[in-house]
């Protein structure tokens, strides 16, 4: 089942004379979409958002849950108005929010056993059920599956997989009018939802595909959907980082260290191509056939003549620029490299790195 987040805002769950209160509700959902922009409004009042992908993010349920709590109440002036609960599946997650819970995972059914059978919202079974003596879902839950089924039919069997917590969505749950009202409420405030556009801006596909990949996030985690970024470093491994879709590191806004900013021993342009996840060892040898070694001064010992990748066959070297020494971590353990790109006689160029006296293919130009 999923992790859910759910929120609950009780002077905002019918709407009054003035109709007021959906234009307040979709506030306070914008509100939400800024930590996760996968909300779901179930009813007027009620949203839910996946609670993996974000609590992870934001430190830790009990932190996510209390940073929501302070972003709505700034919305609706008022702390006390408004519900978070987290639990697994749907239901359980609507009724932890009224009692502002935070269900332990896997404690679902511990912690529906107590609630009123009526909270199933079947107006059959809650005046049926307490005929019979049961009151509540953990009374429910203690019946024989095959007896349930039997005696009220499918949509009573589906309520009572609820109960015991094996399932954790029922139908009737969502109500989709309030979900289309509020996105006919949000096409009139063009500055809060970003709208197509000719020149720039975000399309609704871009908002489609945020959706997709918060989704993603949430099923598998928020380390699964990840987004390429350069930071500062020398080589080209160092450079690129892969980050969370969606954190704030991602924003090419944020990012910690300019594209211009010097580093000593970083590589002239052009960039590499492809960078190797796993450098690949390499023999360097010159015109003697003699290993070609990176001096304590940051010289090559002789000119590159030929090149050998993983035990292969050696390939004669074109031309050859570098090396280009760089001494990293001097706080603690020093590690000295050099790097060498070299082009080769049959195609290709390569960039390699020497260190502690062995070469290795860091990355390659083509």
């Amino acid at each position: 089942m999923e992790r859910l987040v759910a929120l609950s805002c009780p002077q905002l769950l019918s709407e009054g004379e003035r109709g007021e209160e959906p234009r307040a509700f979709l506030e306070v959902v914008h509100a939400v979409e800024a930590f996760c922009p996968w909300v779901e409004t179930t009813s007027l009042g009620v949203c839910t958002l996946p609670a993996r992908g974000p609590s992870r993010f934001f430190g830790g349920e009990a932190s996510f849950v209390a940073q929501l709590r302070v972003a709505v109440a700034e919305v609706l002036g008022d702390e006390e108005a408004v519900g978070v609960g987290v639990a697994d599946g749907l239901f359980a997650a609507l009724l932890a929010a009224r009692s502002d819970e935070v269900v332990a995972p896997g404690e679902t059914a511990g912690f529906l056993a107590p609630w009123p059978v009526g909270v199933l919202g079947r107006p059959d079974l809650a005046v049926t059920l307490p005929r019979l003596g049961v009151h509540t879902l953990g009374q429910f839950a203690a019946l024989p599956t095959r007896h349930v089924l039997a005696r009220f039919g499918a949509d009573a069997a589906a309520c009572h997989r609820v109960a015991r917590g094996e399932e954790g969505d029922l139908v009737g749950l969502r109500d989709p009018a309030v979900a289309r009202r509020l996105r006919r409420l949000d096409g009139e405030l063009p500055d809060v939802t970003p709208q197509a556009g000719f020149f720039g801006g975000v399309s609704d596909a871009d908002v489609r595909a945020a959706r997709t990949l918060a989704r993603l996030q949430e099923r598998l985690g928020p380390e699964a959907v990840v987004v390429g970024r350069l930071s500062g470093g020398r080589g080209p491994a160092e450079r690129a980082r892969l980050l969370p879709w969606g954190s704030r590191d991602a924003d090419p806004a944020s990012a910690p260290v300019p594209d211009g900013a010097p580093w000593p021993g970083r590589l002239p342009p052009p960039s590499p191509v492809t960078v190797l996840l796993r450098p690949r060892p390499a023999e360097v040898v010159d015109r003697a056939d003699r290993p070609v070694r990176v001096t304590g001064r940051g010289l090559l010992s002789a000119s590159p003549q030929r090149i050998s990748v993983d035990g292969g066959p050696f390939a004669d070297v074109g031309a050859w620029a570098g090396p280009y020494p760089a001494t990293d971590r001097w706080w603690s353990t020093r590690r000295r490299q050099a790097r060498l790109q070299v082009v080769l006689d049959s195609g290709g160029a390569l960039l390699l790195a020497a260190e502690r006296g062995h070469w290795s293919v860091e990355a390659a130009y083509d």
